[in-house]
């Protein structure tokens, strides 16, 4: 097929037309974008600002928080605007890099989720060899191989996606450039970049899960395994909320990336993109805050410490009056 394409740019939908819709769908997307990234952000600020937290469990999740922040700015932003500004249009190379960074976004976190759980499988079922397996310079190389995996992955989809030509319509049926709303516009034979699709997130996704699984099988057979209670407890502690971002992650891509290509474009399937484009980074933050106790006392401790500092400040400053 010819590298050359007969569309130039393409337009994003909207969920709706009615400009009352159109407002309340981009302050909805906007208070999400902001709580992810406030969320987010505060995850990392305790992580780095606490030393009791510089672990490997917790150098991953700062690491998932960093991409969370960049998974949902690749597409939030674009989609407020066209909800409320006339103008739809995305050039074809922001289509292009709209497709690169949602898929290395989407497989880099998939690959730390996988890091994440052998993490726990090491120090739950391996403790006394922990510190030599999970090593700083370990961490630092899984995730800059997470990253450079993720890379390649999603120049693969991308370049495999814009090898196609478009030539019957530019209106792209989702609020951002999703590969399978990218094929119902071309022209071109999609048969072998659905095959590739399938193959991709049974490979890549479904690999990750079927890791992650084993892990778990492992980690809850051995913690079955203690004599105490307290320190069962735990360490189901410690996997709870790892388990429920992978079980929300991972459903919502196999719900759209599993699914026969449609040629009817539908509510639905916008609905579904929202749910792994935006939901899981939205929901990280909230669930490693609320499910996990060393991040709630590491809050407690740093606004404690502004509270004292603020205390001291204005004695100071009373002194000096």
């Amino acid at each position: 097929m010819p590298n050359s394409s007969m569309v130039t740019e393409f337009l994003l939908a909207r969920f709706s037309d009615v400009w009352e819709f159109r407002v309340l769908h981009a302050m909805l997307f906007l208070l999400m974008y902001l709580g992810t990234l406030m969320g987010n952000f505060l995850i990392i600020t305790v992580i780095i600002f606490d030393k009791k937290l510089h672990t490997p469990m917790y150098f991953f999740l700062m690491n998932l928080s960093v991409l969370d922040m960049c998974c949902i700015s690749v597409t939030v932003p674009k989609a407020c605007v066209i909800f409320l500004i006339d103008n739809r249009m995305i050039s074809i190379v922001g289509c292009a890099a709209q497709v690169f960074f949602v898929y290395l976004c989407a497989s880099t976190e998939l690959l730390f989720l996988t890091v994440m759980a052998h993490d726990r499988y090491v120090a739950i079922c391996q403790p006394l060899h922990y510190p030599v397996i999970m090593n700083p310079q370990v961490c630092v190389r899984l995730m800059l191989a997470s990253v450079s995996s993720g890379a390649v992955f999603a120049g693969l989809h991308t370049g495999y996606t814009f090898h196609l030509s478009f030539c019957q319509s530019n209106v792209v049926h989702q609020f951002f450039c999703e590969v399978p709303s990218l094929w119902m516009l071309s022209c071109s034979d999609t048969l072998s970049n659905e095959i590739l699709n399938v193959i991709s997130v049974v490979v890549v996704p479904g690999g990750c899960f079927a890791f992650i699984t084993m892990s778990y099988i492992h980690i809850f057979s051995t913690v079955l395994k203690f004599p105490n209670s307290r320190d069962r407890k735990k360490a189901f502690s410690t996997c709870v909320p790892h388990i429920l971002v992978v079980t929300i992650f991972v459903s919502s891509i196999a719900t759209v990336y599993m699914q026969p290509t449609s040629h009817s474009p539908t509510l639905q399937g916008k609905i579904t993109s929202v749910f792994y484009s935006i939901v899981p980074p939205f929901v990280n933050p909230i669930i490693y805050s609320l499910r996990n106790k060393q991040i709630k006392e590491s809050l407690k401790r740093l606004t404690n410490k502004k509270t004292s500092l603020r205390k001291l400040t204005d004695i100071r400053l009373c002194y000096s009056c």
